[in-house]
């Protein structure tokens, strides 16, 4: 087991769970999940020679958790990143690896502090550049508008869809991993009208390999303490996300990156927005490299964990 260490980062503090010594990489994981989705990378990174530190992002786990909205901007995250950096790292930038939510969060973190982060990693969300407006407008328009549900559009009221996870926050978990993985099928399940709920039409879980009951054990535990407000809070932080990006329009990520999807993973594709998610990466980090891996759904490092280490060890120990 790694060893857990609360790190104030400046705004708030952060569960940490590390190992390893050398060179920091700072793992940055997605919803709803915790640093626990890192599981299986954090040995191998120490192995390697590196101090790994899976987090968790503030309003998740043992992280602090802020009540407002406002509390989880992309800034702010941001923040925390490079306060974390700075507390474990203080005399070299660090590296970057982040999924889903952290995803996104760990290309803008070197995208708007490129003298603290030198290497930067994405696992399912490509990279689409400084966006051109908010997101909320984007889903709405093709979706909303339409008489479409979303599922971040059922996220912004807030209360609404935290009440549907803490009522049963494992099957929650289970549901949504399931439906979105590799192991299922194509399907219409996300397919539904304005007004449904999260978890209406999601197929019941059935086993897989990559997620034991043990695995769920340890989410609902997590969630069960945090509940889901905070985790949340992030998708509705659109405007503010953007307007703070706005700032750094024209900007591009130079430093090396790294970007791993999957065929099944509807984000790696930006939900059908692009064919080439890395030669679209190009335009804005020209220093990617990527691979899509065939049949891996969106959870990336836990459904592939083999292959995605030794894709991330073998970029991670070139010069």
């Amino acid at each position: 087991m790694p060893e857990f260490r609360m790190i104030d980062v400046g705004d708030v503090s952060l569960r940490c769970a590390i190992e390893g010594s050398g060179p920091l990489v700072i793992l940055v994981h997605g919803f709803p999940e915790s640093w626990y989705s890192w599981r299986h990378q954090l040995a191998p990174l120490a192995a390697a020679g590196f101090t790994a530190c899976a987090i968790d992002v503030r309003g998740y786990g043992g992280s602090d958790k802020p009540r407002e909205v406002s509390a989880y901007t992309l800034e702010k995250i941001d923040a925390d990143l490079a306060g974390l950096a700075e507390a474990l790292q203080p005399d070299a930038p660090a590296i970057l690896v982040g999924h889903d939510w952290g995803a996104p969060i760990v290309w803008n973190a070197a995208l708007t502090n490129p003298a603290r982060f030198r290497a930067v990693a994405g696992l399912s969300v490509p990279f689409a550049g400084v966006p051109q407006r908010p997101f909320t407008e984007v889903f709405r328009e093709h979706f909303t508008s339409q008489g479409r549900f979303f599922y971040q559009e059922y996220f912004q009221e807030p209360g609404v869809a935290e009440a549907e996870a803490e009522a049963d926050p494992r099957d929650f978990v289970a549901r949504m991993m399931y439906s979105i993985s590799g192991d299922v099928p194509p399907g219409a399940y996300w397919d539904k009208p304005l007004g449904a709920t999260f978890l209406e039409g999601l197929p019941d879980p059935q086993p897989v390999s990559w997620l034991s009951e043990a695995d769920l054990d340890y989410y609902e535990g997590e969630f069960m303490a945090s509940g889901f407000r905070g985790p949340l809070n992030r998708y509705r932080n659109h405007e503010a996300d953007f307007a703070w990006l706005q700032g750094f329009a024209g900007k591009r990520i130079e430093q090396p990156a790294l970007f791993i999807g999957g065929t099944r993973d509807p984000a790696t594709t930006l939900f059908g927005a692009v064919t080439d998610p890395v030669a679209m990466m190009r335009l804005f980090a020209p220093k990617v490299e990527g691979h899509v891996l065939e049949g891996v759904g969106h959870w990336t490092q836990q459904e592939r964990p083999a292959e995605v280490n030794a894709l991330l060890l073998d970029w991670l120990g070139r010069p």
